[in-house]
């Protein structure tokens, strides 16, 4: 007997060769670099934690003359929106498009590959060399755009192509920043690290919208979240609205009417999912108290301009509450989905999320109620926001490093 068309005799059964060829396979026993969430979500959590830890640090004056050169308002900005958030979405978007389209994202060696370059960018730019970060961040985004597009084109996913122009956009975006930062004219710091904060507004909103009602109604038979076109149409165009007043530079008058309207707009969206049901379940509750930050965060763009209050405080219920909430939620989820895990949260991820609650009600709420109080709020929340996410990375890098159950490393 042979095996069609390669005259190959097989061993017959008992021999030391025939058993050893049919023996599985051992399931690797390092899997970080196997597929996109894993090291993203594990690298960004770590960055979470050091980047606020050494910014509290250093708000507080505790670093003496070892202060970094990213020293200051704007680098701490745009370390969150470009080194933080880019991260966790191209993590995110790796494994989802993957799902999506059946097409291969990076894995193994070109994964780790871009890591690397994320890592050098987040180096780099605590040197004086931040012509170089600016070369490894533009680099960076540029690859993962490229890493979507094709298997979203092959697997002609047309409703997810705008994903690739919005990496693209937060490459441009952060490029941008940083010839603002080196004096280039024409730019300005502040509206760049906005138009990533509008960006990621509208991801959050579009994503949020698809996947949040979807979770809600799988887990809670009884939840049967509602969509209703012409809100849906109001919520996704007010957030666009609000990028091109922001690339615009309108007067802040009108920058809040629209923000007011985007504010109604989303509570009524969020209404419709009934978020009270999901009380008892802490990995959907996240999710929806993260979106109701998106309210909040409209709610006082629009508010705050006429009471002559701290833009940054609407900027944190959308930075620390909304982006926060939700990528440490899809983290949890997306981690222990792809790992066979039980879609729940443990101890450690429910307190991960409640100190992630309480770090932006200091951060947003504190300030409001007593601008005295200020300054202690911001190195509250920052400590309430680093244990979070230290709790995350404690709970979820020997999942995220290890194959799931049965050898698979997805």
């Amino acid at each position: 007997m042979t095996i069609a068309g390669e005259g190959i005799a097989p061993m017959p059964p008992g021999t030391a060769e025939s058993d050893k060829s049919a023996a599985p396979a051992p399931p690797p026993q390092f899997a970080l670099w196997s597929v996109g969430f894993r090291p993203f979500f594990l690298f960004a959590g770590a960055f979470a934690v050091i980047a606020i830890a050494t910014w509290v640090a250093q708000y507080g004056g505790w670093l003496g003359g070892y202060a970094s050169r990213m020293a200051g308002p704007l680098w701490h900005a745009h370390e969150m929106i470009f080194g933080y958030t880019l991260a966790v979405l191209v993590g995110f978007l790796f494994t989802a498009v993957h799902n999506w389209t059946g097409q291969p994202t990076p894995s193994g060696l070109p994964l780790a590959a871009l890591v690397m370059v994320w890592l050098a960018a987040r180096i780099l730019v605590a040197t004086p060399w931040h012509v170089l970060a600016a070369v490894f961040d533009t680099a960076f985004a540029a690859a993962a755009a490229f890493a979507i597009a094709r298997p979203l084109l092959r697997g002609r996913s047309r409703r997810n192509y705008f994903l690739v122009a919005v990496v693209l956009a937060l490459g441009a975006a952060n490029l941008a920043f940083y010839l603002a930062m080196a004096g280039v004219r024409h730019f300005s710091a502040e509206r760049d690290l906005q138009v990533g904060l509008d960006v990621i507004l509208f991801v959050i909103t579009v994503m949020g919208g698809r996947i949040i009602p979807m979770f809600t109604a799988n887990a809670l038979k009884q939840a049967s979240p509602r969509r209703v076109a012409w809100i849906e149409h109001a919520a996704l165009g007010s957030v666009l609205a609000i990028a091109l007043a922001d690339l615009a530079d309108l007067p802040a008058i009108a920058i809040a009417a629209i923000a007011g309207i985007a504010a109604i707009a989303h509570a009524a969206r969020l209404v419709l999912w009934r978020p009270w049901l999901t009380a008892t379940r802490p990995i959907l509750w996240i999710l929806h108290a993260s979106y109701a930050w998106i309210v909040v965060y409209l709610a006082l763009r629009a508010l705050l301009p006429l009471a002559g209050m701290p833009a940054s405080l609407a900027t944190h219920a959308l930075t620390v509450g909304a982006i926060g909430g939700l990528t440490i939620g899809m983290m949890t989820r997306t981690a222990r989905g792809h790992t066979g895990r039980p879609l729940r949260s443990g101890r450690m991820e429910t307190a991960a999320f409640i100190l992630l609650q309480l770090a932006v009600v200091t951060r947003v709420f504190v300030p409001l109620a007593s601008p005295r109080f200020y300054v202690a709020a911001i190195m509250v929340s920052g400590a309430l926001w680093s244990l979070a996410f230290g709790l995350f990375v404690a709970k979820f890098w020997p999942i995220l490093a290890r194959p799931r159950s049965g050898g698979r490393v997805s």
